[in-house]
């Protein structure tokens, strides 16, 4: 399959669509500041963007679980819908949307191979002391409690750029990479593929995050059920959409409004920050557990990439691990490294590129299915 991919990627509350050509241009694109709906209206969503674009011969969507029985991108049919649907309680911010923009895709264009790209695919050889919760065996095995991770996409498309920027094979490397974005998460990347990840089983563990809270003391959550009365619907509505740096804050989930209102002397954004940038220190530096050395530091996602202030601070706190700061801020939109000239550990930026890296797994899965 050598022409163009149709790339859907549905997020919890916007939609962005392209088409990506097989030198992984994007060469039309389209975003949404609302999610797809059911139905008629991601159909509509899809169909106004297909007016008057370049044609398509497959279709790509991200889907931020594939669950225990789609580990890795596979072409859609009706086994594999079901497989999708079966996930979506892990994921129930993101997987609707993306199920009803597949559902949407996949009628109006019938006759193409729709392949879904789970988040989950970079880190599914996860090592067994990885993936393992310190849980009963049996309430474990029954119930499918494992470490999934997440941002796969990104990290994949991340290793890519990172080795063309380093010139060294992807599987000689040992990273060690942090996505930064609306959600946050650490990655220890080693012989090419994920080895450990700060995510879960769910997206909200791990990294302090926009408004999610990340992992918290799960004797705290079941105190807050026991002893006020919460109910698990209100408890995860605090958890993934009142926390993070708008909970510490109290203002936005934002940080560049939080660096604007630190320099005015804004307390709690200020702490806002500084417990963001532990957070993500803390996760860093637990990845760094899984691997030998550190080949180098990576940032992707809209933090990692645009704000040079969290890049500062993480770096600079991680002197244990031989990183430092006085990073450079590099041009927009382009990889590029920012730590010092001869620096013991490279720190490098790699804008996110999920887009292009759904269209390549979306061929390399048709390629290899015949």
């Amino acid at each position: 399959m050598t022409g163009n991919v149709l790339v859907a990627d549905a997020g919890s509350s916007s939609f962005h669509l392209a088409i990506v050509d097989v030198h992984d241009r994007v060469l039309t694109t389209r975003d949404f500041d609302e999610p797809p709906g059911a139905g008629a209206g991601a159909g509509k969503m899809i169909g106004e963007f297909l007016t008057g674009a370049p044609p398509v011969d497959a279709c790509g969507h991200r889907m931020v679980h594939g669950g225990p029985d789609v580990p890795r991108p596979t072409v859609v049919d009706t086994v594999v819908r079901a497989r999708l649907q079966a996930a979506a309680s892990l994921a129930p911010l993101h997987m609707p949307p993306a199920l009803a923009a597949l559902d949407a895709a996949r009628r109006l264009l019938p006759r193409l191979p729709h392949v879904a790209c789970p988040d989950t695919a970079f880190h599914h050889q996860l090592p067994d002391p990885a993936r393992t919760y310190a849980l009963p065996r049996e309430l474990a095995r029954r119930h499918g409690l494992r470490r999934y991770g997440f941002h796969g996409l990104s990290y994949a498309y991340a290793l890519r750029r990172t080795a063309e920027l380093l010139d060294r094979a992807p599987e000689d490397l040992q990273l060690l990479i942090t996505h930064l974005g609306g959600g946050c998460s650490a990655c220890a990347v080693r012989a090419g593929r994920s080895i450990d990840t700060t995510m879960g089983m769910t997206p909200p563990e791990g990294l302090p995050m926009s408004t999610r809270s990340g992992t918290v003391d799960p004797g705290m959550l079941l105190w807050l059920q026991t002893e006020t009365g919460m109910d698990p619907d209100r408890l995860a509505h605090v958890l993934t959409r009142e926390s993070g740096l708008l909970g510490i804050s109290g203002t936005s989930d934002d940080t560049r409004d939080l660096v604007r209102a630190r320099a005015t002397g804004d307390a709690a954004a200020a702490l806002a920050l500084d417990t963001f940038t532990l957070g993500v220190r803390r996760g860093v530096a637990a990845m760094a557990a899984s691997l030998d050395h550190i080949d180098g530091l990576v940032f992707t996602g809209e933090i990692g990439e645009d704000q040079p202030e969290v890049r500062e601070a993480v770096a600079a706190g991680l002197s244990v691990l031989g990183i430092a700061g006085g990073l450079t801020t590099p041009e927009p939109r382009q990889p590029a490294m920012v730590s010092r000239p001869g620096a013991a550990v490279p720190v490098l930026v790699v804008p996110t590129g999920e887009v292009p890296q759904i269209a390549v797994e979306t061929r390399v899965c048709l390629r290899t299915r015949h």
